[in-house]
């Protein structure tokens, strides 16, 4: 759909809204009000530096979901829950793809999962040390982990769905995730759920019955005073799942068996979080919070057969399944002060945070060791961590004539960021003394010295913001900021958005702004070498891939520059119409970026013996690193509803949220600057199909709510759209199909504040289409293993049925 039909489907939408009023879509798919004529109220504070407005009366299109609306479902997983609720947000739930198993990134508006920014109380948060560098959507990001922090900890989330560059730095392309921590002085609560898949598999050559992926979730929180007028809130989270399977027979072994563990991993992890407040005197508050978690997850690469090259039949003579061990730890603190510094409303704080990523093989081998091979590997380390500082003033200044005063907001954010890898033990990479046999853990081979980074930046940027309400009907908001990076120099980015109060229920609102998006030091930095899934050929097949940095000699000499910024120019057109029970909002939206920052093609070694002789030395068959390979165009409708009607049965409310969203690339940059001829290709179809097509052009959700004394009922369905799994002839590609999952849940409340929950999640058992038999991997390793896409935006687990237990004091 070009710009100009979306553009041109808003205007109509909007203009029949004014003549037929039509059902209105609240940004809280989930809220009900006390009232049926009664309006939300919330304060939104992200994307708005200058002013505080309510939700419905916003200059650009805010999402606001309480933490209420994520509870009701079964997920316990903060990002899969938000992608339910959030109508241009998706989380899938990829396999096979190393360390992406266990750290799985959300996009928004199809866009890089690097390119939303997340925020805390209005505070950058950290993002993961994990690089998504194998076959999934996202490849070649490194973004925040949302699943790191407890859903119980929160209050409520804010996805602002406009570029915000200029009010909040990098990042901030396709939008912004604010997430609101609890404030409790007083009260508890402690929930307690268990859940597991109830579901019949049936991939391409085979069918079963399983009942897997156990998940126990424990979690709590408790306010307590802190003097008079302060609070301290402690929330906590443990959660175990078992692991799942969904693949396909193998047919190299005897009888034919499930021989890979292609699923979801299993998981222990645990975090706590702290949030406090306390007020010094009339004029100044001090406040912070700081985060704590632990993940151990453990997801499987693909089978090593018998006599494959890659297994030693004197360890394992039935062959092995290598098992990757990743343990993740995230860790953040605030600390700031608020208060009055003469006529101007301040804020300052200092932020601490980071993630430490390390890596095991289990349950594998050393071929070129023999025998004396040890069965397990530590793999080596990474990590990231920030600092910030951040300084922001405000101040109203009287303006003639003007319906409210202007707004001036100013302030400056210091940021400090560091990268490591650290190498793991020999054996995990080492070739020993049989040569005729590959090195390193089979899996998942370790870091070695000649990865070993420890890199860091600094930059700094500065904003003015200024707001105001003109006259009561017409308000705008306008920002700029400068930005200035110690690797790759300035950056200005510019934001004007403007609201128009056509009627009291109609309303029509847009924006214009720039942005960008800084090489993250691990799209600079990261190195290793991985067994990864080439899909190149009609039948995929493992590789060993070495991923280098831009400006190693190994990609200059196949065509690598140093990266550049990614810069964006972003277009919103949309309006709000209200009126009692009933919320509409419709946005149109365009954004245009240059230089992406992506992974290149897997170039092997057999394109030509120029390139197998550079590569020689390095022990792999191909490479790949980071380019700034492409500029695309964004072009998307975000629509969203609510009506609430209150009746002698209880309180119903029906919620729709949809979006449309379309990426089309723009141009490929060229690159040809390498010695070799012919010169290899660095984003051929594959690449540029996962770009393009690895989330759903169509995502829409349909929600039921209804509440009726101690009872609780709440239906959804949520459409997902075909997604293209790539290969590199269009013949051999592998849809997901149009599929349609229905969640559906039920809770009683006891009047001693006991509530039970019993629910089911994708109640009528909905996959991706199979795999063709012809297209999974038939010969080598991982034989039967890929039997659902690992593009599938809903995962490929089935029917998932739970219970919850909880109790509020």
């Amino acid at each position: 759909m070009s710009t100009s039909r979306l553009y041109l489907t808003t205007a109509l939408v909007l203009s029949l809204s004014a003549g037929f009023a039509p059902a209105a879509f609240a940004q809280d798919t989930q809220q009900a009000a006390p009232a049926a004529d009664e309006q939300p109220t919330e304060i939104v504070v992200t994307g708005q530096r200058a002013s505080r407005r309510s939700r419905l009366d916003t200059l650009a299109p805010v999402d606001v979901v309480t933490a209420q609306s994520l509870q009701t479902q079964g997920s316990t997983e903060l990002a899969q829950g938000l992608s339910r609720v959030a109508p241009s947000l998706n989380f899938p739930r990829p396999a096979g793809v190393d360390g992406t198993d266990n750290v799985r990134p959300a996009s928004l508006r199809g866009l890089s999962p690097d390119q939303t920014l997340v925020l805390v109380d209005g505070k950058r948060r950290h993002t993961s040390a994990l690089v998504n560098v194998n076959g999934s959507t996202g490849r070649g990001s490194s973004a925040v982990d949302l699943n790191a922090i407890p859903e119980i900890a929160l209050d409520r989330l804010e996805v602002l769905r406009d570029g915000a560059s200029a009010q909040y730095g990098s990042d901030a392309i396709a939008g912004v995730i604010n997430l609101h921590l609890r404030e409790a002085n007083h009260g508890a609560g402690v929930s307690v759920s268990y859940g597991e898949y109830d579901t019949d598999v049936s991939p391409a050559n085979s069918s079963r019955h399983a009942s897997d992926g156990a998940t126990t979730n424990v979690s709590g929180w408790v306010g307590l005073p802190l003097g008079s007028d302060g609070f301290l809130t402690i929330s906590a989270e443990t959660r175990h799942r078992a692991p799942t399977s969904r693949g396909d027979i193998d047919g190299l072994v005897s009888p034919a068996v499930v021989t890979s563990r292609y699923g979801d991993p299993a998981q222990l992890s645990a975090s706590v979080f702290v949030n406090a407040g306390k007020p010094l005197n009339d004029n100044w508050t001090l406040y912070g919070n700081a985060s704590a978690s632990d993940l151990n997850s453990k997801s499987a690469a693909f089978f090593r057969h018998t006599n494959a090259s890659g297994n030693i039949p004197e360890i394992y003579p039935f062959g092995f399944l290598p098992i990757i061990n990743a343990q993740s730890k995230d860790y953040s603190a605030t600390i700031g002060l608020r208060g009055a510094l003469g006529e101007w409303t301040s804020d300052f704080s200092l932020s601490a945070g980071g993630n430490k990523l390390d890596y095991y093989t289990l349950n594998s081998v050393n071929p070129s060791y023999g025998a004396a091979s040890p069965r397990d590997f530590y793999d080596g380390q990474l990590k990231y961590d920030q600092t910030v500082f951040n300084a922001d003033i405000s101040r109203p200044f009287a303006v003639s004539g003007w319906a409210s005063p202007l707004t001036l907001a100013l302030g400056l954010e210091a940021r400090q960021e560091k990268y490591a890898i650290k190498a793991g033990d020999v054996a995990s990479y080492a070739l020993g003394s049989d040569t005729t046999r590959s090195a390193g853990a089979q899996g998942f081979s370790g870091f070695q010295p000649s990865n070993v980074v420890d890199v860091d930046r600094n930059n700094v940027g500065v904003y003015a913001d200024v707001a105001a309400d003109i006259t009561d009907r017409f308000s705008f908001d306008a920002a700029i900021r400068a930005e200035n990076y110690s690797d790759f120099g300035d950056n200005v980015s510019g934001k004007l958005a403007a609201r128009y109060k056509l009627t009291d229920n109609l309303a029509l609102r847009g924006s214009v702004s720039t942005g960008f998006r800084a090489p993250s030091l691990a799209q600079q930095y990261f190195t290793s070498t991985a067994s990864v899934l080439d899909t190149s050929g009609s039948v995929g097949k493992i590789v060993e891939t070495g991923t280098f940095p831009a400006t190693s000699p190994v990609a200059e000499a196949l065509g690598a520059e140093p990266l550049n910024p990614e810069k964006s120019t972003s277009y919103t057109l949309g309006g709000v119409w209200h009126s009692g029970p009933f919320e509409v909002t419709l946005d149109a939206y365009s954004i245009k970026i240059d230089d992406r920052i992506l992974l290149s093609e897997n170039i092997s070694s057999s394109f030509s013996p120029q390139v197998a002789a550079l590569l020689a030395p390095y022990g792999v068959s191909a490479a790949r690193f980071f380019i700034n390979g492409a500029d695309t165009t964004t072009n998307g409708v975000d629509l969203v509803a609510n009506y609430r009607l209150p009746t002698d049965f209880g309180r119903f409310n029906f919620s729709l949220a949809y979006n449309h969203n379309e990426t089309e690339i723009d141009r490929l940059n060229p690159l040809n600057n390498s010695p070799l001829n012919p010169q290899p290709v660095l984003f051929a179809r594959v690449r540029q199909v996962i770009l393009t097509n690895s989330s759903p052009e169509d995502k829409a959700t349909v929600g039921v709510d209804w509440n009726a004394g101690n009872w609780t009922v709440n239906g959804r369905a949520t459409y997902y759209g075909d997604v293209i799994d790539p290969a590199s002839v269009q013949a051999n590609d592998i849809h997901s199909g149009d599929h349609t999952l229905v969640d559906l849940s039920a809770s009683y409340r006891f009047g001693t504040g006991t509530t039970v929950t019993l629910g089911a999640d994708n109640l009528f058992d909905e996959y991706p289409n199979a795999t063709p038999a012809n297209l999974n991997i038939t010969s080598g390793n991982g034989v039967g293993a890929l039997s659902f896409t690992r593009f599938s935006p809903f995962g490929f687990n089935g029917r998932y049925l739970y219970a919850k237990l909880s109790q509020t004091w």
